[in-house]
């Protein structure tokens, strides 16, 4: 009764307390397990009473205690326990044995199944915003290097020019999905176990509708088993597969860049110094990737706990707590943020030298298919003639160390010629003038001459960079309105467990 009353003399709550912790403030705790475990009570001391399933006579002697259990919980070192079993003791001890009488109709499964669905809802939140702004980043930087050409490789070797932007516009499609994954799980995250007890409800007339308004959930668990048996233990692997989606992502992007590194003259690299590279303790000439191999490691740290979620759930009967620890759920999540960020201070240390990258492309033959393509599209040759065509001419400049630049027309027009002989196609000189044939391994001309919608060219480029930008914005505003929903919908509570409280 002294922590009653010492509270009640304070001044325990006002509104907006809760939606302040939903703000995650310094000054306010964490919305951790027994953040949760208050909301819920305080939900429960307000609607059951209105509803007259509490005695009006008890509910703000109950409530001021509850009150006096938060306050002490929020204060530094501060009992904050994260079971029901763990937290009534505290309750009792400061309101009395009546304290229990608010949990009618109640279960610790039912009760922990919402505040890991509540958790797990901020997690993706915080998720969410760590991959647009990683993405926003990538945007950037794709918009920057639009008219930049480099070579693109399939199965390790230089294939073929491109946008160094269309290439990050290509990265940026994956984590645009991703995000949608993300509000996808998010709706079915978002769903209120609260109400349903352990299997199948309960004799209470528990206005389950209400409490999910209370506690900012957008929608209700339909089905009273599923609650607290199948969904809970369920959508911590669907979180899984998402971050395990976000890291093959950022793994492939980092393999990209570490491949340069093999190099004796790459075109991109990490700015030296600062965290991103080391030098080596033997060899001066090195400056090892410290930051990429770094945030590779956290990636491959990622997809190890997100194969815990799925180790742990399987084979196990419905209901059991295995996966559905919070710690090891946001620890996945928060690896997942760690490695966003640390992928968008990769993509902010970059260092590409466009020149670099067009002596590359110039003094490879990764424009030789579209001397298969000319011949096609504008002369009518069978595609595989014209590929033999071009391969013919890749083998003899190899063979004799000659750039695409400096290739002899007249050397074109011979190996044309006998490759019509060599496939039975008949047909007279190389059609292509020697301009043409100059243009069509020059890589800054093919990639602005693409035609495909969803290709390189300005107009495509233009058109994806403001698409992107579109959906960038939509993910912003969805965190924003979700987050949004939940503080007014905590101040709610607030407001009127403030009006419960003794006067």
């Amino acid at each position: 009764m002294r922590m009653i009353q010492a509270g009640l003399a304070a001044g325990l709550f006002v509104a907006g307390f809760g939606a302040a912790q939903a703000q995650g403030t310094a000054a306010s705790p964490r919305q951790d397990e027994f953040f949760w475990l208050g909301e819920i009570n305080k939900a429960t001391a307000v609607i059951n009473t209105e509803e007259g399933l509490l005695d009006r006579a008890v509910a703000p002697r109950i409530a001021a205690g509850l009150a006096a259990v938060l306050k002490a919980g929020a204060a530094p070192g501060g009992r904050r326990p994260s079971t029901v079993i763990s937290f009534e003791p505290l309750l009792i001890e400061a309101a009395g044995v009546e304290a229990t009488l608010l949990h009618a109709g109640r279960s610790s499964q039912d009760m922990h199944a919402t505040y890991r669905a509540a958790i797990l809802r901020d997690d993706l939140l915080q998720l969410a915003d760590a991959l647009r702004k990683t993405t926003a980043t990538m945007l950037r930087l794709a918009g920057q290097h639009a008219g930049t050409i480099v070579p693109n490789y399939t199965n390790g070797v230089a294939a073929q020019p491109n946008s160094y932007g269309h290439y990050l516009l290509g990265h940026i499609a994956g984590l645009t999905r991703d995000a949608d994954r993300i509000r996808e799980a998010y709706a079915r995250v978002d769903r209120s176990p609260m109400g349903t007890t352990v299997l199948n409800g309960t004799g209470w007339p528990l206005n389950r509708a209400r409490m999910a308004g209370y506690l900012g959930f957008g929608a209700l668990v339909d089905n009273a088993y599923d609650a607290s048996q199948i969904a809970s233990a369920e959508m911590p692997v669907e979180a899984g597969a998402i971050v395990t989606g976000i890291a093959l992502h950022a793994g492939g992007f980092i393999e990209d860049v570490l491949v340069q590194y093999a190099q004796s003259r790459p075109w991109i690299l990490l700015q030296e110094g600062g965290g991103n590279t080391y030098v080596s303790s033997a060899m001066p000439q090195k400056r090892n990737p410290g930051l990429l191999n770094d945030t590779r490691s956290q990636a491959s740290t990622v997809i190890s706990l997100a194969m815990g979620r799925v180790m742990q759930a399987h084979n196990i009967p419905p209901g059991m707590a295995d996966a559905k620890s919070v710690r090891d759920n946001s620890a996945m999540i928060g690896a997942t943020v760690r490695l966003l960020q640390q992928w968008d201070r990769i993509l902010g240390a970059l260092v590409i030298s466009p020149e670099r990258a067009l002596d590359e492309l110039n003094s490879d033959w990764t424009a030789s298919q579209e001397l298969a393509d000319l011949l096609m599209r504008q002369y009518r040759l069978p595609f595989r003639v014209g590929h033999h065509f071009a391969s013919e001419i890749v083998d003899f400049a190899k063979a004799h160390d000659i750039r695409p630049s400096d290739f002899p027309y007249a050397e074109a027009q011979r190996i044309y010629g006998e490759t019509l002989r060599e496939m039975k196609v008949e047909g007279g000189a190389l059609p292509v003038t020697e301009a043409e044939f100059r243009a069509a391994l020059d890589p800054a001309a093919i990639v602005a001459a693409r035609a495909t919608s969803g290709g390189p060219q300005p107009a495509e480029m233009t058109r994806m960079l403001a698409a992107s930008t579109t959906a960038l914005s939509d993910q912003e505003k969805w965190v924003a309105g979700r987050r949004g929903q939940i503080t007014a919908a905590l101040a709610r509570l607030d407001a009127d467990f403030a009006a419960l409280l003794p006067r």
